[in-house]
């Protein structure tokens, strides 16, 4: 009779960690971490300093870290702010570990004695995708009772949409509804995010310091798992002068033509001497500026001067620059609308800000801007109230859609340019606007967003599975560049959509290209208005789900990128792909997809 088989020596938690863990090292990494591992086995475990996503083991006076930073985030301002507290919290004394969501491991809250969570919302009130699951334990029956902990929360968001910062504010109440004692209140911020997370994050360290203070002190040894890598030159807040090599339409005229337009482009910027280095899954932040003409729109919609002085923080600029390179007006805010409809005297306008008009305010911040504001609800504003009540200017992000190893100092963006009229006056986007407006040789202001969240597998022979239709496929031509040119056996397979197949398939050409040189396995495509009935993306998920759930269970990795709606909607079809393929109740395929997340086998780049 055949010996059964060995339990599997890591639960999938476990390996999940373990592939984050690896991912991304050399042959010399690699060797290092096998000889750290063997000497865990005898009983030397080394303390180390954690990665940002990876819990650390550690020994010493104390059993755990003084203080623990956990930080989900979409786009990485979280991260950032995260990354931020726990290296200011360090110099003030404290032993801090920082933790992205998605590694921290539940069953330690119960043993968590001060905690501080950066959080951001997306969409309508969702968590981060890397923070599904820690948000879901916490809400949940199995979280502890946590009377010793002592916690503090910023949440992030964006206030034109109604439920606004939802996932810091629910946090905040279900942990001190466990019995944990709120250091200081919560933290709300909009997308002006120092003016909140500044003043927060230093009460946060202050705490910080007096538990230092209060605590033992550690003596203990720290070898990092990996050299800590130098800042780069030119980030966020030093953005780099890319010049604009060439930029053309991808989308061919004739095509549908929705009330914001579908006008795709491709653009190619240089980073020569820049120093800034990508990897596919990465964003390409930009820091963009107004249409001129939307500036002199809401100039005269206000009767102001723009040549005017307006000073706002030790800093002296005309209106017409601050409005044109330092304030939104493509974007609505609930503080300025507040303060326009108290200034216009309208009460139907504020009572939008009420619980009950929620719906009505998601379709105004959805359908108007600034000028719209100012246009159909007349108030009178001087130029330095203007410029302080508006929301600061704030980069976009743009997924990557080319891979520096085939494209160089070269960075590739696949943009919709926003185009529409609304009373028959022309408004526009603003980052895609200014990408359009660009003429080749232009200087513009970029960054590169890490997004770790959103990487190949580190194992080249596994399958991928991408959906991303739209413009959601752009991070998807850099995946399949990149594994083309490293040589990678895994299959590529590809789900694409868009209304039409004669205007709206972009990189038709290359797609089939790569189907040709066998660096695309398939291609399946949804063009929703090709035919009587409508067909989208997830459809085509549905109707291949016997060979997509094979793939999964042979150790595919599942990628979706593009709308948020769109990806509630994959996330759903995927489920009944589970349920009927895989013979699994309900709750158990939500059970599978939890632990391809946690396993980074299942990545969404939502927006």
């Amino acid at each position: 009779m055949p010996a059964s088989p060995a339990p599997a020596p890591l639960t999938d938690q476990q390996a999940g960690l373990l592939n984050q863990l690896t991912d991304g090292l050399d042959g010399s990494g690699l060797w290092w971490l096998s000889g750290y591992a063997a000497g865990l086995a005898r009983g030397q475990a080394l303390v180390t300093r954690p990665a940002p996503a990876i819990a650390a083991p550690v020994t010493g006076a104390t059993a755990s870290p003084t203080l623990t930073i956990v930080y989900g985030s979409q786009t990485g301002n979280a991260k950032r702010l995260a990354e931020k507290l726990a290296a200011q919290s360090e110099a003030a004394g404290a032993s801090v570990r920082l933790l992205r969501a998605d590694a921290y491991p539940t069953r330690e809250l119960k043993d968590e004695r001060q905690l501080y969570i950066v959080i951001s919302t997306q969409g309508e009130g969702d968590p981060p995708d890397d923070a599904i699951g820690l948000v879901d334990f916490i809400r949940g029956r199995r979280a502890p009772k946590l009377p010793e902990l002592k916690f503090a929360v910023l949440g992030l968001g964006d206030s034109s949409y109604p439920q606004f910062c939802e996932i810091g504010r629910v946090l905040d109440a279900r942990l001190a509804e466990l019995g944990a004692s709120r250091l200081f209140e919560r933290g709300d911020a909009d997308l002006d995010i120092d003016s909140v997370a500044t003043p927060w994050m230093a009460r946060a360290v202050e705490a910080a310091k007096a538990l230092a203070k209060a605590s033992p002190a550690r003596s203990a040894t720290v070898t990092p798992l990996r050299p800590l890598p130098a800042a780069p030159a030119f980030d966020r807040d030093r953005p780099f002068d890319a010049e604009l090599l060439a930029g053309h339409a991808l989308s061919a005229p004739g095509g549908l033509r929705t009330p914001r337009g579908r006008d795709v482009r491709h653009f190619e910027l240089s980073l020569e001497d820049s120093g800034l280095h990508y990897e596919p899954g990465d964003a390409l932040g930009i820091w963009p500026r107004n249409p001129p003409a939307l500036v002199q729109g809401v100039l005269d919609a206000l009767g102001l001067d723009g040549d005017q002085a307006v000073d706002l923080a030790d800093e002296t600029r005309p209106l017409r620059e601050w409005l044109g390179d330092k304030r939104e007006l493509t974007r609505l805010s609930r503080p300025f609308l507040a303060a326009h409809a108290e200034r216009a005297g309208d009460a139907a306008l504020g009572a939008l800000l009420e619980p009950d008009g929620r719906d009505a305010l998601a379709r105004l911040f959805d359908e108007q801007q600034v000028i719209d504001l100012l246009q159909r609800h007349p108030a009178q504003w001087d130029a330095a109230s203007l410029v302080a009540a508006l929301r600061p200017m704030t980069p976009r992000l743009y997924s990557i859609a080319s891979s520096q190893k085939h494209a160089g100092d070269e960075i590739h963006l696949t943009v919709a340019h926003v185009e529409y009229a609304v009373d028959g006056q022309s408004r526009w986007g603003c980052a895609s606007n200014f990408l359009a407006r660009a003429t080749e040789g232009d200087r513009l202001p970029v960054y590169v967003e890490a997004n770790e969240r959103f990487r190949l597998p580190a194992d080249p022979t596994r399958d991928i599975i991408m959906v991303g239709p739209g413009t959601g496929v752009a991070p998807f031509r850099a995946f399949v560049q990149e594994r083309a040119i490293t040589g990678a056996s895994g299959r590529n397979w590809l789900f694409f959509g868009n209304p039409h197949f004669r205007t709206d398939f972009l990189y038709q050409l290359e797609w089939q290209r790569a189907l040709r040189d066998g660096h695309l396995d398939r291609i399946d495509l949804a063009f929703s208005r090709d035919q009587a009935h409508k067909v989208y993306v997830q459809h085509k998920l549905r109707d291949q789900g016997r060979e997509v759930y094979a793939r999964l269970e042979e150790g595919a990795h599942f990628y979706v990128c593009g709308a948020i709606g769109m990806g509630k909607d994959v996330h759903a079809a995927l489920l009944d792909v589970i349920v009927e393929h895989g013979a699994r109740s309900a709750e158990d395929a939500e059970d599978y997809l939890a632990r391809l997340q946690q396993q980074g086998r299942y990545a969404r780049d939502v927006y």
